[in-house]
């Protein structure tokens, strides 16, 4: 687990009462993450800088923004992510 990571500020105890979810745990950003275009666009590959795992969800932090995505955890390890939030704080509740 080497390059797992939290969030600057963030304990891992934090994020998991503000999720609700006390399994909640910092996974390994060298995995597959793509952006599902729901409305028929191309989808588009994500560069996970951090990621956070929550049951069958995940909550992504990509290298090339600052933005906080959201998706299906897949048993292969990959993630495809559906919502996006500007927080990390609203992502959490968001779940």
């Amino acid at each position: 687990m080497a390059d797992a990571q939290l969030p600057p500020g963030w304990t891992l105890q934090q994020i998991r009462d503000v999720s609700g979810d006390q399994e909640a745990a910092v996974l390994e950003a060298n995995r597959a993450v793509k952006w599902v275009a729901l409305d028929g666009g191309a989808d588009e590959v994500l560069h996970p800088e951090i990621i956070l795992g929550f049951r069958g969800l995940a909550l992504v932090r990509a290298v090339q923004d600052d933005d906080w995505y959201m998706g299906d955890l897949h048993g292969d390890g990959s993630i495809a992510c559906w919502a996006i939030y500007d927080d990390l704080n609203n992502a959490l509740r968001g779940l």
